[in-house]
């Protein structure tokens, strides 16, 4: 897969991808894919899965209640909760707007920790890490953006959320299924979404223009992106995921290479 010889060309000191197929093979690699990278909000990605277990598990569930008055565990998966991006500060009430929030993962993790006792991070390798054979990933702070990982623990990762092993998958279709359908916001880096569709945790393409996957992503495509220079989408459409992993922070350059990228490893799959 020619495809991923662009990240070569990217304004940046160190970039590393990988594309994996919904069976689990992997299908092309490029860079240093062993080597461990911020992620920053590609961080949500894990840390929502290992909220999945958690509800599986009979440790807490969905209704929950978590973060400001009237909101619960599902609210704060799907940026509904009503808290401010970086504060405490409650800007609007529970479900009715579509407001990014890095608190709200923080609250989620805290709930977790309450509901088993165990520290989030813990948690999150012995619930995700461990048992997918991510050994390069680590939680270093905050459940919404301090996550460390290389491309291709995330290869792994991207798999599961393809054919998952871990979590049943009526429950990660419903995580990749819109919640409060309709909900209007803000998409980080592109501007105002009238419909600013989300899952539990995963950030779905949907209709979304601008976006930061390509156009020849189908809309039920899913995943994060992340300010440090990181993406990871999976397209059911086409049968595979692409993660893409770099040392420089988001900016205009992202919001250019990342659709060219996405779009080049799309065209280069067979039917």
């Amino acid at each position: 897969m020619d495809a991923l010889n662009l990240i070569d060309g990217w304004p940046v000191d160190h970039a590393a991808a990988g594309v994996v197929a919904a069976d689990g093979t992997v299908l092309a690699r490029r860079g240093p894919t062993t080597e461990p990278f911020r992620l920053a909000s590609v961080t949500k990605l894990l840390s929502s899965y290992a909220v999945l277990v958690a509800v599986e598990e009979g440790a807490l569930e969905y209704a929950t209640p978590a973060g400001p008055e009237g909101a619960s565990v599902r609210h704060l998966m799907a940026h509904t909760g009503g808290y401010d991006f970086a504060s405490e500060t409650v800007r609007f009430a529970p479900g009715a707007r579509r407001l990014y929030s890095n608190t709200g993962f923080d609250a989620l993790a805290a709930a977790v920790e309450e509901a088993t006792g165990i520290g989030f991070a813990q948690y999150l390798a012995e619930a995700v890490f461990e048992p997918l054979g991510m050994a390069s990933s680590a939680l270093r702070g905050s459940a919404a953006a301090d996550g460390v990982s290389t491309v291709d623990d995330l290869l792994r990762f991207a798999a599961e959320l393809q054919s998952p092993t871990l979590v049943a998958p009526q429950t990660l279709a419903e995580a990749t299924s819109v919640q409060y359908p309709g909900t209007a916001g803000v998409l980080p880096g592109f501007g105002r979404q009238a419909r600013n569709d989300w899952g539990l945790g995963f950030e779905l393409k949907a209709e979304k223009t601008p976006h930061w996957t390509g156009s020849r992503n189908s809309p039920a495509t899913f995943g994060h992106f992340g300010q440090s220079g990181t993406f990871l989408w999976v397209d059911p459409a086409a049968g595979l995921a692409c993660v893409a992993l770099a040392d420089r922070d988001f900016g205009p350059w992202a919001a250019e290479a990342w659709p060219a990228l996405s779009d080049a490893v799309l065209s280069d799959v067979p039917g």
